[in-house]
């Protein structure tokens, strides 16, 4: 039980409605999963490289688990896995 994950980082950028109901869906989530450090990938070139067009980006202790649209039930067994 509790949380199986020690950190949470969500890439984003600016004015992406993707990115902001990313934000919310994890939010929701807070009992199971970290809160999540937003970082803006278009404040770091390598960022930019990596993740270009695909935000938002999900990351749990540095594994990748969501690119694009972060689906609610895939969250929700987040914590199973």
């Amino acid at each position: 039980p509790g949380r199986r994950f020690r950190q949470l980082v969500l890439f984003t950028r600016a004015n992406c409605s993707l990115c902001e109901e990313a934000a919310e869906i994890l939010a929701e989530h807070s009992h199971w999963i970290p809160i999540a450090q937003e970082v803006d990938i278009d404040l770091d070139p390598q960022l930019i490289q990596n993740y270009g067009t695909c935000v938002p980006v999900v990351s749990f202790d540095g594994k990748v688990r969501f690119r694009g649209r972060v689906d609610e039930t895939s969250v929700s067994y987040t914590h199973l896995t």
